[in-house]
């Protein structure tokens, strides 16, 4: 972010937020979670249950329904699918109110690396984000329910899935952003 781009900033905005700020309310809103509603904070749950609405069209209803995955985790409009939902609300209504929102289809760093193809950009974040979401699952829940949830709970499960996923993330950006 340019220094220019700041000042563009209304006045009131707050650009930066305190990280033990931040911190203190990711555990208060875990904390609140599991007082109220039983569940632990996480969206690769509420993912799935949403994705059986899209195999209905094309599988069918009665193969969705004797799928056993999908019947491990049937489609309830829960707390999760609502924190599904507020995700990108919330940052979309934050980024606003900080005067630092812009529609970006293709970041800078993409461009320095892979071009200025929105259709190149747009297959890299959905395979991306495929491959994370399937390993998502497989461990058993998503970066919010392990690194946020389980890490509270000082799951060793949770802490393993951190560091897989930090020195994973570090070593394909290394591959995918290294100088040429």
């Amino acid at each position: 972010m340019t220094e220019s781009y700041v000042r563009e900033a209304p006045r009131t905005a707050r650009i930066d937020w305190s990280p033990y700020l931040v911190g203190a309310g990711i555990g208060l809103l875990s904390w609140i979670a599991f007082a109220v509603f039983g569940d632990p904070l996480g969206v690769t749950t509420a993912y799935s249950r949403i994705a059986s609405l899209f195999a209905i069209p094309v599988i069918g209803p009665e193969a969705v329904a004797q799928n056993a995955y999908w019947k491990s985790m049937p489609l309830k409009w829960d707390y999760g699918v609502w924190f599904l939902v507020g995700i990108p609300a919330g940052a979309f209504i934050s980024a606003v109110m900080s005067g630092t929102w812009r529609l970006e289809l293709v970041p800078e760093v993409w461009q320095e690396r892979f071009g200025p193809s929105i259709a190149k950009r747009f297959i890299g974040a959905f395979l991306g984000g495929a491959v994370i979401m399937y390993g998502a699952r497989l461990a058993g829940g998503c970066t919010s329910g392990h690194g946020i949830s389980g890490g509270l709970q000082l799951a060793v499960s949770s802490w393993l899935f951190l560091a897989v996923m930090f020195a994973t993330g570090l070593g394909i950006s290394a591959l995918m952003f290294r100088k040429q």
